[in-house]
Formats: C-alpha cells, structure tokens, sequence
C-alpha cells in the first residue's frame, strides 16, 4: 500500500472512528517497486507531447496508405538514426463477414457504374479501378490466399528541447509522405499514445486502417542495412542480418581504405586475409610492414620480403627516378623528384629554414646535372647520384656548411650504411613486403618516405591493379612532409590502378596531422574495429557514430567493428577458413605451434634413410618443401570455433 493509498483512506473515511495504521502498512508504503525507480521525475501532458523531465516525447498514428506498398518502404524509418518507438497493433477479422461486406460494396460500386452507363456519361477510372480491386480481394479472400487485418501504426519520438523533436518531426514526416504515408500527432491523447507505444501491447489509441496480408508484410520490423556488391572479395559478416560482405576496392570511386583499431583488435589479421584474398583476384599487392607480421605470409604466397635497416643487405636509393610514360613529360618527372627529395631533407635533417630550403632545392638539381640527367635525358639509360655525390655538390655551396655537417651521418656517419647505395630491390612478385622493424625509431619516418618513394616511382612505370598497405600509418602521419607525401599519393592513385590501404592503432596521432581527416574522406571503405575508450571520443566525433555505435566499438570482440561504404555502414564480424587461419594469424601461441609442427617435418624427413626409402616417384625427399598450410597444428573440432579465432 503506497503513501497515496492510506492518506486516500484518512480523508474518505474522516466520518469514520479513526483506525489504527498497522506497521506492515507502514513498511509496504516506503517498499520502492520498479515503476517507481524507472519513472521519471515529473511528468507533465499537454495536448501534442509528453513532457518526461529531461526528456520530450510526441506520439504519432498513421492515418492514410498509398494504394500500393513497395517492400521495405518502412525500412528508412526503422534503420534512421534517431530514438523513435514504434508499435504495430495487427487485429485480424473474420473473413466470413470481410466477404459479406465485400459483396455489398461490389454491388454499390456496379450500381454506379451501371448509372453512369445509362445515363450516357463518360466512364470513371476511379470507379472501374475500385471494382477491380474489389473483385481481385473478394477472390483471393474465397481462396484463402489473403486476410483482412485492422492495423494500428504508432510512432512516439523523443527529443531534448522541442526545437529538436520538431527537427525530427520534419524528418520522419518527410521520408513517410515520400511514400504518400501520411501521420497524425496524437491530439489530447498523448498520454493514451504513449502508452500504446511501451511494451505493453494495449491499443489505447485505436486508429486503424484495413490491409490485407500483402501490404501488410511490408511494413515487417525486423529488417537492417545490406552492405553488398555483386563482385569483390568477402570482408566479413554482416551482424545485423548474418549476410555476406562483398566488395571490391576498385569498383568504388575511389581505391582507399583506412582502418582504426586498437592494438589486438585484429587490424594486421583482417588486412593480411583482405591481402591473401586480393592476390586470387589478380591484384599485386604492396605492404610496409613496421612489426615483421608479414613475413610469413609472403614466404607463404611465394611473394618477396625486404628487410630495410642499417645492417641490412637491401638498400633504395632515394635518387631514382620514374621512367615516364607516354603520357607523362620528363620536366614534370625532375620536378616532381626534386620537391619530393627536398621534403626528405627536411625529415632528415630535422628541418629547414627557407635559406636552406633553396639551396637544397638547388644542389638537387646540380647533383643530378653532375650526373648528365636534364628534362632532355634518357631516365632509363643513366645511373643516377647517390646521397654523396649529392654532399659533394652541397659541400660546394656557399652556406651549407651547418647542411653538410647533419648530412654526414646519412653519408660517413653511423646511419651510412642505408641509403647511401644503389638501389637492388626487385618488385617483381603479386606480394612484395617492406619490413622497418629493425630500422632505429627515429630513422623509421625516413625509411617509411623513402620506401613510398620508391613504390611510386614503380607503380607510375606500369599501369597494373595493385593495392599498397600501409601498416602503422601514424608513422607517417606524425611529419607533415610524409603526410603530406601519402595524401598526394592517396589522391593520385586512381589514375594509376592503385588503391591505398592505411593502418593505425593511435588515432590522435592520426587525426591530429592536418592530412588526416583528408585521408579519411579521400577513402571510399572506413574500418572500425575495437577502440580504447582514450579515443573511443576522437572516432564517433569523427565518423558521426551514434552512442549506441560507440559502445559496440568498446564491447566488440576481436574482428568486429563497423564497415563503411560510402554513405552507408554494418556491425562486421571478420571470419577465416582454417587454412586462412593458419596463414594470416598473428597469435603467438598459434606461431609457436605451427613453428613446432614445421621443425617436426623437417627433423622427420631428415631422419629418412635415402637406401631404405621406397623408391617411387611420390617420395619425398630430404630437400622437398613442405607447405606451410599443410604443416598446421592440428585441426579444432569445432571448426567454426578456429574460423572466429582472431
């Protein structure tokens, strides 16, 4: 018994002897049920909305339907991006006496169509149309093929502020009446209309209209967003409806990806399955790889791996220059190497005033002088200069002596060893990695520029599909110089079949740089994977997310996120064959066991005695290569399990 119930008792029976209150009355009135704890604190209705205290609710009923309901017509309401209730009241009829009315509105309607005919008057498509319509319902009624529902469609919507509920009228409103869907607010009913809408399944507000089953399958719930493409390759699953994600990069209007995830979240294992799947589509495909992760994988698809640091034999000279194409004039060539090579400068020596600027710009253009290299020449048939014949030419110049002296490192110093050499790097394979693990961390920017460089000058050489991924981006993006290098790239490669695909786990970093959000909307595919609640912020600001959609990026478990296209975007889930696991996996204690499995083979067919070995053409020998999907550990019996084991 509440508070309100025993002063009610006091007053209605002040005739009465007074009775005594009993403590268990007493204890029950300061018992809290649940309606009291969800309950807002003030309620006040007024005759088009329900004030809740923090929050403002308006109810709206359907009063009218087109004559013809397209499936999902009602999707855009359900999948907008709002906090809208909506509760669907389905009465069935019987269709026994749906019939008998039928029949006599058929009759009323050839009536007058039959006086019109008599009268001589002209015949009224509207009239005819309603018959047949009749007839048409009357038919599959007696079939059994249709029934006769009263339906009731409420829709309550909510705001902060009524400027804001009004906003969110408006677009309901206008999405609805595109569909000549016509709403209703509830006039001095919102409280019934409220009511009707909480999950209480009472109809307090009773507006129906009559549909049979047809249209009345069209306006189904349970539905969510599709994000499919005829043709690509399969990113993951759709976790709103189980649905396959297909694309293809190079179908879009543009060949770029970004993806932001925290460390573990799967980032490195769905970009190697996105590699692994592109190289079967005839796509070569191009990794810099900070954190060695992809070496075993290009072993695997019999790709190349470069190793890039200072003790390493693989070595790119930042003087080499693209041979133009057809369509390309060699001055634009030069020019472009020089201003890219003194950006390089600048990151190498740790900037440069606008004096040092112009005499780097021109002991570039003198060194390549040196070596007979013009707008005229022959790109291809001449060797270019290396980092000291580019010191000897800057030694030269009057006010480079504080140039000279930060070079020297690069040319004589302890980081000589380089860059400072030919080029003898072959991309002659569907997979080439670059790994910068080993290169010192204040050298990795450079590298990282260098190696972009490099992947430029070939990718412009020949026109071919390929796709360059850039794990660890933020690298990159921490000078202005590499970003700005990578933008230009970004932008530029469609022209030349090539797609960019950056990676990072620090989305500040990323953001911060200026060439950031440029690179985010210069892609045409965002992915979304699990965030650090640091930055979970920085990224629905960023991408519009819904507090709903931050959450899912907070809860997801590794390989989940959300997958943009475009406009549109769905929760993903990234899921891989066995075989595709054992490749691509990135887990220690799964390295551990395939490297186990690998060295057990090798001891084994080490062990075997070439005398006593059967001599047949399949047996293998000691020097044969054993796959490494065949050497995988042994297989889980839940294969379901090890498909979802990121």
């Amino acid at each position: 018994m509440a508070f309100t119930d025993i002063f009610k008792k006091k007053n209605t029976a002040a005739s009465a002897p007074a009775l005594p209150i009993l403590p268990q009355e007493i204890y029950e009135a300061g018992v809290l049920d649940l309606q009291d704890v969800i309950a807002p604190h003030a309620l006040k209705v007024s005759s088009r909305e329900l004030d809740l205290g923090e929050k403002i609710a308006r109810t709206f009923f359907v009063i009218s339907y087109p004559r013809f309901l397209t499936t999902g017509w009602f999707a855009p309401i359900i999948n907008m991006d709002k906090v809208i209730d909506i509760s669907i009241f389905i009465h069935p009829m019987d269709t026994n006496e749906m019939l008998r009315k039928f029949q006599k509105k058929v009759a009323e309607v050839q009536s007058q169509i039959t006086t019109r005919e008599q009268k001589g008057m002209v015949r009224d498509p509207m009239l005819d149309t309603a018959y047949s319509d009749l007839e048409h319902l009357r038919d599959n009624l007696q079939q059994a093929q249709e029934r006769i529902f009263e339906v009731g469609l409420y829709l309550t919507i909510y705001g902060n502020t009524r400027e804001e509920i009004d906003k969110v009228e408006s677009e309901v409103r206008s999405v609805l009446e595109s569909r000549l869907v016509y709403i209703r607010p509830a006039l001095f009913q919102q409280e019934q209309g409220f009511r009707s809408v909480l999950p209480l399944a009472t109809d307090e507000l009773d507006v129906h209209t009559k549909l049979n089953s047809a249209p009345l399958s069209s306006i189904f719930p349970f539905i969510s967003f599709d994000l499919t493409s005829n043709r690509g390759i399969l990113y993951g699953i759709n976790r709103h409806n189980s649905s396959l994600i297909l694309f293809d990069r190079f179908s879009l209007e543009n060949y770029n990806s970004v993806t932001f995830a925290k460390s573990g979240a799967g980032k490195s294992y769905m970009t190697k399955l996105e590699i692994l799947r592109s190289l079967m589509f005839d796509t070569e495909v191009i990794v810099i790889d900070p954190e060695r992760e992809y070496e075993y994988l290009a072993e695997t698809v019999g790709g190349r791996y470069f190793n890039i640091s200072l003790s390493s034999e693989h070595h790119i000279n930042p003087f080499d220059l693209a041979i133009p194409r057809e369509d390309e004039n060699p001055a634009d060539i030069l020019r472009s190497n020089i201003i890219t090579l003194v950006g390089l400068f600048r990151i190498m020596l740790g900037g440069l005033t606008p004096g040092e600027d112009a005499i780097i710009d021109k002991a570039i253009t003198e060194t390549y002088a040196l070596k007979d290299i013009t707008a005229e020449a022959n790109f291809a048939a001449i060797e270019p200069p290396l980092l000291s014949d580019f010191e000897l030419v800057l030694s030269g110049m009057e006010g480079s002596e504080s140039l000279v002296q930060r070079l020297s490192k690069y040319t004589s110093g302890t980081w000589a060893g380089f860059m400072n050499r030919p080029t003898n790097v072959d991309m002659n394979k569907k997979l080439v990695v670059f790994s910068v693990r080993d290169m010192e961390d204040d050298l990795k920017p450079v590298a990282m520029y260098i190696i972009t460089h490099h992947i430029w000058n070939v990718v412009r050489k020949e026109l071919r599909k390929r796709l360059l991924v850039i794990d660890e981006a933020w690298w990159m993006m921490r000078s202005a110089d590499t970003a700005s290098f990578l933008f230009s790239i970004a932008k530029r490669g469609r022209k030349y079949f090539l797609g960019i695909s950056t990676i990072t786990q620090d989305v500040s970093d990323f953001l911060s740089s200026p060439y950031g959000i440029p690179m985010i909307t210069n892609s045409s595919i965002q992915m979304l994977l699990r965030q650090s609640p640091t930055s979970v912020d920085l990224v629905q600001s960023t991408f519009k997310l819904s507090d709903e959609e931050k959450y899912l990026l907070l809860e997801s478990d590794v390989g989940e996120g959300i997958f943009f296209a475009g406009l549109k975007h769905v929760a993903i889930k990234v899921i891989a064959s066995y075989t595709e696991d054992q490749i691509i996996t990135s887990d220690p204690s799964q390295i551990l066991a395939i490297k186990k499995a690998k060295q057990e083979i090798s001891d084994a067919a080490e062990n075997i005695n070439p005398d006593t070995a059967p001599a047949t053409e399949h047996a293998p020998s000691a020097t044969a290569t054993v796959a490494p999907v065949s050497i995988a550990p042994e297989k889980p019996e839940d294969d379901g399990e090890a498909r979802t084991a990121l």
